[in-house]
C-alpha cells in the first residue's frame, strides 16, 4: 500500500519520504524512462530486439515508433502532439518568432527535462522507502508533471472537463478495458505529485 510523501526534518537535513511497493515503483520508473526517451530518443535498437513498454498493456504506447522518429525534430510542425505538451510554443500568434525561440531554447529544455526524468527513475530503483533531498524532490516533481502530461495527452485529457468526463465514463468501463487501467495510473500519479508538492510547501 503506497504512502504519500511527508516532510522529514528541517534545513539542509530536510527529506521528503514516501513508500511505494515494487510494482508501483516499477510502473512510475518505467513511465519516466519512456518520457525521457520521447525527449531524448535512444539510438535505434539492433534488428530483432523487442522494446518492452510499461504501458503496452494500456493499449496506448507512450513511446514513439521508429518510423515516427522524424516527428521528434524540433522544427517539424507535424511532430508528436505529446511533445507540444512538454515543450509548448512560446508564441501562438507568430510562427516565425515561435520557431526561432524553439531553435534557441528547446535543446536545453529537453536536456533538463530528460535529466530530471532519468535521475528520478533511478531513485525508484532502491528499496520501498523513497527519501528525497530538496534538489531530488524538485526534479521528481517535474518528472511526475511531465509523465502526467504525456499520459494525459495519450488519453485525450486536455482540460479539467476532459478529466471529469473520463472519470464519469470510467464507472461503466469493463474491468479489462485498458483505458480504465490507464486512468487508474494517471490518478495515482496525480495523488503522488500532490503529496510531494504539499509536503514541499509545508514549512
Amino acid at each position: 500500500m503506497a504512502r504519500g510523501f511527508r516532510r522529514k526534518g528541517s534545513g539542509p537535513r530536510t527529506r521528503y519520504a514516501a513508500q511505494l511497493d515494487p510494482l508501483e515503483r516499477a510502473t512510475v520508473a518505467g513511465l519516466m524512462e519512456q518520457v525521457h526517451d520521447l525527449l531524448d530518443p535512444p539510438a535505434p535498437a539492433p534488428e530483432g530486439d523487442d522494446f518492452a513498454s510499461i504501458v503496452a498493456g494500456l493499449g496506448m504506447g507512450v513511446t514513439v515508433a521508429a518510423e515516427d522518429q522524424a516527428d521528434l525534430d524540433p522544427d517539424d510542425a507535424e511532430r508528436d502532439p505529446a511533445l507540444d505538451r512538454l515543450l509548448p510554443t512560446a508564441n501562438r500568434q507568430d510562427d516565425e518568432v515561435a520557431a526561432e525561440f524553439r531553435r534557441l531554447t528547446e535543446t536545453g529544455l529537453r536536456q533538463r527535462k530528460a535529466a530530471a526524468l532519468e535521475s528520478s527513475a533511478e531513485l525508484l530503483r532502491g528499496d520501498d522507502k523513497l527519501r528525497l533531498d530538496e534538489g531530488e524532490a524538485q526534479a521528481f516533481l517535474k518528472a511526475l508533471t511531465d509523465v502526467r502530461l504525456v499520459l494525459g495527452e495519450r488519453m485525450g485529457l486536455r482540460t479539467d472537463e476532459d478529466v471529469d468526463v473520463l472519470e464519469a465514463a470510467a464507472e461503466s468501463l469493463d474491468p479489462d478495458d485498458p483505458l480504465g487501467y490507464a486512468l487508474a495510473v494517471y490518478d495515482f500519479l496525480t495523488w503522488l505529485q500532490e503529496t510531494l508538492a504539499s509536503s514541499m510547501l509545508d514549512r
